[in-house]
């Protein structure tokens, strides 16, 4: 059965697929990423995994995988197939690209930034589809946005665009990965309000889901670092809105599994900061957890569209 390779690299874990031609996860599996052991075991594991995926299509599909689609995060050159800058990961200048072409029987790998591709899987099949201009945010481990235009993602000049997790939002406040301070993902990000929560609650192994699940309880301390939180994140998304007018705002990641505990306080933050500008509609993402593999995937496919007959 002819199939494709999909690999989502987030900060925390990596969700892969082997998609058939037609779009439907044949094979899905995920692994940790390894970020504690520095870089140079984080791509170790991404090319690991995508010989373990490869080596599963050939054993249970009769093939090996005929094009491979990554999406990883930071700043990326797409047209190089470098991974340029991870603050969360860690790597510069990274031929991501190169290496798993080579390790995968010189297979055609397309590399692209998660959140962008993450976008062009809602924009093509979720919640931005027809919709024409849209943001895709994602909330994870990392904040950033996909600029979406039809069926495609805006990448910008130098493939940097949407990086509205350092915007900075509160000025002076905590550092952010990036060196700077006050940034958007250094407040509203999963991790940040993992960090927010602990240092509140005094517990150590908690995290953004375990602050939802508080608020949720009723919890006054739990509610002000959520509060805190959302307060940034309306602050950083009226910014991205304002320059970029989309027609709709979707939202995805980890922190859109809260639902209501999210979305309800964001919707009204976001409508008591606008002024001049047109409230976009704010909705979750469509494919949840699956965007980064189906929109790997589709890039992979892509690549298969264009290639010149062997």
């Amino acid at each position: 059965m002819r199939h494709v390779i999909a690999l989502d690299v987030g900060g925390t874990w990596m969700k892969a697929a082997l998609a058939g031609l037609d779009g439907a996860l044949l094979y899905e599996a995920r692994r940790p990423t390894g970020r504690e052991r520095g870089p140079d075991t984080v791509v170790e594991s991404i090319i690991g995994f995508a010989k373990e995926l490869r080596a599963h299509g050939q054993s249970h599909f009769g093939t090996a995988a005929e094009a491979a689609g990554v999406a990883v995060p930071g700043i990326v050159d797409a047209e190089r197939g470098v991974a340029v800058h991870s603050a969360n990961l860690g790597w510069r200048n990274v031929p991501l690209r190169g290496l798993l072409s080579h390790e995968l029987g010189r297979i055609p790998v397309a590399l692209g930034h998660d959140v962008r591709i993450g976008g062009l899987a809602e924009g093509r099949m979720g919640a931005g589809r027809g919709t024409g201009r849209f943001l895709f945010v994602s909330l994870g481990t990392g904040v950033a946005c996909a600029i979406g235009m039809d069926d495609e993602i805006e990448a910008g000049a130098r493939g940097s665009a949407g990086e509205i997790g350092h915007i900075v939002v509160r000025p002076g406040g905590p550092v952010c990965g990036c060196g700077g301070r006050g940034c958007l993902e250094a407040l509203a990000s999963a991790d940040a309000i993992g960090r927010a929560w602990a240092t509140v609650s005094g517990e150590r192994a908690v995290g953004a889901a375990d602050c939802a699940r508080a608020v949720e309880a009723g919890d006054e301390a739990a509610s002000g670092v959520w509060r805190a939180a959302v307060e940034a994140l309306a602050d950083g998304l009226v910014t991205a809105l304002t320059i970029m007018d989309p027609r709709t705002l979707i939202i995805g990641g980890g922190l859109a599994e809260a639902g209501d505990t999210l979305f309800t306080p964001l919707r009204a933050a976001v409508a008591e900061r606008v002024t001049f500008q047109k409230l976009p509609v704010i909705v979750p993402a469509a494919l949840g957890g699956a965007a980064g593999c189906v929109g790997a995937g589709l890039l992979a496919r892509d690549l298969l569209a264009v290639a010149p007959a062997a």
